[in-house]
């Protein structure tokens, strides 16, 4: 898991639009105070962590496509496409102090195990994890489908299985993938540039990649999605994005569903806005409703007011934490009459003054109320 969940900007004091320079200059200030060999021994474990926490800032920052995925998700969808070895993989830490002598061995040290000190890390990192977009109707996030994807990726290369062709020991850095320099009480571990970490270097490259080790390629890939699905949903369909040495990345879905013309959701539960006339509201009605299952008979209650809901249980979505099926929530809308004709209107008319407050209890409690307040 990432060191820190705090925002990066704020860990290194930056404003959301500063540019690379400037986040560097920030990393560097930062780096130089909290650095573990500038501290006191007693403080040198909370010292390692401060340092942890603002290089993995500096490491998603400094990198453009990091960064824009972190600033479009934030943490939680930027923990869901990249791992820790991700974050700090090809970040340029030691450029940054090379004029102070301090460098390599301290990221060696803290972050040994995602490629800065041990040799072949490139070799033996998983493929990079793959984010597409899938659009589905309402009724296809209702009631579940299998969607195809065309996904294009790169995939080791079967030919030479990923060496890029016959590969020799690196003659600069001996195999080690590393360059070491003494400098003073330090020893500063530099990536080496002709093998890049790799330790080998490709003798004859292979004709199918033509050295890279992998190749491009279009993949149809079959995606599952539940039903009930809520647009934002991103589907997890591990070992399908990019491969690499240590194993292929992940593929991330993001669902959008478009809107329905009838129904709203709110959560599993569907809502429909019911128009009815004043008649079946005052008298009581059944009227039939749509579902995502066909149609159904309800019963308005007499008296039901605008704005009532009525409930019926179990017509709604799938849950997907598995709490089961939701509610249709009924919203019942009266509506008033319009465009009357002449014997219409006299026949309303006759009505309210047969009917009087009587019938009106809503009303009759509201003027005995407004007549209290205006005394």
């Amino acid at each position: 898991m990432p060191v820190t969940r705090r925002d990066y900007y704020e860990i290194l004091g930056v404003q959301k639009g500063a540019s690379v320079d400037d986040i560097k200059r920030a990393y560097r200030a930062l780096a130089l105070k909290h650095h573990p060999d500038r501290v006191p021994a007693t403080q040198k474990a909370s010292a390692e962590e401060k340092f942890k926490e603002i290089s993995e800032a500096y490491a998603v920052l400094s990198d453009s496509e990091k960064r824009r995925v972190y600033d479009q998700f934030g943490h939680a969808g930027f923990d869901q496409r990249y791992s820790t070895e991700d974050i700090f993989r090809n970040a340029d830490f030691s450029s940054i102090f090379s004029d102070l002598g301090i460098g390599g061995s301290i990221f060696e040290d803290l972050f040994g195990g995602f490629g800065f000190g041990s040799p072949r890390g490139q070799r033996t990192a998983r493929g990079a994890d793959l984010l597409a977009e899938m659009t589905l109707s309402f009724e296809e996030a209702a009631h579940g489908v299998t969607k195809t994807l065309r996904v294009p990726r790169h995939e080791v290369c079967e030919e030479c299985r990923g060496e890029g062709g016959t590969r020799a020991t690196c003659s600069t850095c001996q195999g080690a993938g590393q360059i070491r320099q003494a400098a003073g009480f330090m020893v500063i571990a530099r990536t080496c540039q002709r093998c890049e970490g790799q330790g080998s270097v490709v003798k004859k490259a292979c004709g199918a990649c033509r050295g890279a080790g992998r190749v491009a390629v279009e993949r149809s890939i079959q995606v599952k999605v539940p039903a009930g699905i809520e647009s934002g949903t991103r589907l997890r369909l591990a070992g399908e994005g990019e491969g690499g040495p240590g194993g292929r990345g992940h593929l991330y879905v993001v669902v959008t569903v478009r809107p329905h013309e009838v129904f709203h959701r709110d959560g599993p539960d569907l809502l429909i806005e019911y128009p009815v006339t004043m008649a079946q509201a005052a008298l009581g009605a059944e009227v039939e409703v749509p579902t995502m299952n066909g149609r159904l008979a309800v019963k308005v209650p007499q008296g039901t007011q605008s704005g009532t809901v009525l409930r019926v249980r179990g017509k709604g979505l799938p849950d997907l934490t598995g709490r089961g099926t939701g509610d249709l929530l009924v919203r019942i809308q009266v509506e008033t009459p319009t465009r009357l004709s002449g014997s219409q209107k006299r026949l309303l008319q006759a009505f309210d003054q047969a009917a009087g407050d009587e019938a009106h209890p809503t009303r009759r409690s509201f003027l005995s109320r407004l007549k209290d307040l205006l005394r």
